[in-house]
């Protein structure tokens, strides 16, 4: 898979998060026991992906609007934004292991 994206394979340019613990919580929301279930989990987990970058910048910006212009708080609330995507991710696994351990579609 990596190979086929960068063309090449190096480990430095390897990431955990977006390679292996990505790909786990598509399998486990969508339901390990059955291929659409987890089509269906990647879909959406890939959506979520996707979409949580801009909203967790216009989270922290509206966020950092409570503080003073020269607050260091300021800064760091924008500076964690693109930490909110991997918290989110957990969000969701603890969630549906919670609520549908079986996934949204289970095995028959």
């Amino acid at each position: 898979m990596l190979v086929t994206l960068d063309g090449q394979f190096t480990p430095g340019s390897y990431l955990p998060l977006r390679f292996t613990f990505l790909i786990w919580v598509m399998v486990i929301v969508g339901g390990s026991g059955n291929n659409m279930g987890s089509v269906l989990g990647g879909f959406l987990i890939w959506f979520v992906w996707v979409q949580s970058e801009s909203a967790g910048f216009a989270l922290m910006d509206g966020l950092s609007g409570l503080f003073a212009e020269d607050s260091p708080m300021r800064g760091r609330l924008v500076e964690a934004a693109p930490h909110l995507r991997p918290v989110l991710m957990g969000l969701i696994l603890i969630l549906a292991l919670r609520f549908a351990p079986k996934g949204l579609i289970p095995e028959r």
